[in-house]
């Protein structure tokens, strides 16, 4: 091998070996969640890429009751299978990812109700004036039927997932 061939080589390599253009940059490893599972059972919201449990918060629910969501105003957190449909920037709890609720399920359940099955479900954070309460904000349901994370969280989730992201929500 002349010297010619040999500094073409270690150069190569030492581009690939330390950031170039073969490297794969932290932007573009970027880990994406596929799914995201609640259980409200264990008051968790797990992030998910396949099978693969990503990362698990603790989360408040509506302070309705453990029973699923069944018509607007009762306060419960749904149970079903939704998705986000928006990422909202623009709320009272720092942001959010709105869930399509209600469900052709959970709209024909309070039809049979006579009442509306309600709207407005989210994965948010906190408002500005309890922010403070990091996490500990899920020591207690609180919410108007929704999942809240502290502002912390919300942020790392809103990093990980992306509007058509599949949402199931277990008993």
């Amino acid at each position: 091998m002349n010297i010619t061939r040999r500094r073409g080589t270690i150069a190569l390599l030492t581009a690939s070996l330390f950031g170039g253009p073969t490297m794969i940059s932290q932007a573009e490893a970027k880990v994406v969640a596929d799914s995201i599972v609640v259980s409200k059972s264990a008051h968790t919201l797990s992030l998910m890429s396949g099978k693969t449990v990503l990362k698990t918060y603790h989360v408040a629910l509506g302070r309705g009751s453990a029973k699923a969501k069944q018509v607007a105003g009762d306060n419960r957190t749904p149970e079903g299978k939704y998705i986000v449909d928006e990422k909202k920037t623009s709320t009272s709890f720092h942001r959010a990812l709105h869930l399509s609720y209600p469900n052709a399920d959970d709209r024909a359940r309070a039809a049979n109700l006579g009442k509306s099955p309600g709207g407005d479900i989210e994965i948010h954070g906190l408002p500005t004036a309890f922010a403070w309460l990091g996490t500990m904000q899920h020591t207690l349901d609180w919410t108007a039927g929704c999942i809240a994370l502290s502002n912390d969280e919300i942020d790392e989730v809103w990093k990980m997932v992306s509007v058509g992201t599949p949402v199931e929500i277990a008993p």
